[in-house]
């Protein structure tokens, strides 16, 4: 804890967090966090809370890490998903000739899972909020746009996450 950054390391990896923008004072006094809040009040519980759960969230993934499993789904167009560097590439989806990508966020691994027709789509990680994002961004490049949700269910859906179990 120095100047507002808190950095976390464990046997997964190392994590880093700026609070500057915050305003509060986190310090360690006999082996526990202590975080004080400039602000009274609902708002000033809510962050606390807030940033109480953010530095929970480092320690469990340091430890444990993060798993988001998600799955494609197609009823006519067989899509084809791979990862190419920092991306994860989706081609014909919906029959579409081009290529949809998707952002995988740094310090996040991604791997793709076929099974006979399947399609498992792993997303693992020590930072709760990259995962997260790594997945919103994945599901956010199949969306389907101008056509009836309830009718094409094409794209790739979250079915589980967690933190893992090794």
């Amino acid at each position: 804890f120095r100047s507002r950054i808190v950095r976390v390391s464990g046997p997964k990896g190392n994590i880093e967090k700026s609070f500057k923008k915050s305003p509060v004072h986190i310090s360690i006094e006999d082996n526990k966090i202590r975080i004080e809040v400039r602000w009274k009040g609902k708002r000033g519980y809510a962050l606390l809370n807030t940033i109480k759960g953010i530095i929970k969230n480092m320690f469990i993934g340091v430890t444990k890490g993060y798993i988001y499993k998600l799955k494609a789904y197609y009823i006519h167009f067989p899509m084809d998903v791979y990862v190419d560097d920092s991306y994860l590439i989706i081609k014909n989806f919906v029959g579409e000739r081009g290529i949809r990508r998707a952002r995988i966020v740094d310090g996040v691994k991604v791997e793709v899972v076929k099974k006979g027709g399947d399609i498992d789509i792993i997303v693992k990680g020590i930072d709760k909020e990259a995962v997260g994002q790594t997945a919103a961004n994945i599901m956010n490049a199949t969306k389907v746009k101008s056509k009836d949700p309830r009718v094409f269910l094409d794209g790739i859906y979250l079915y589980d996450k967690g933190v893992e179990n090794g």
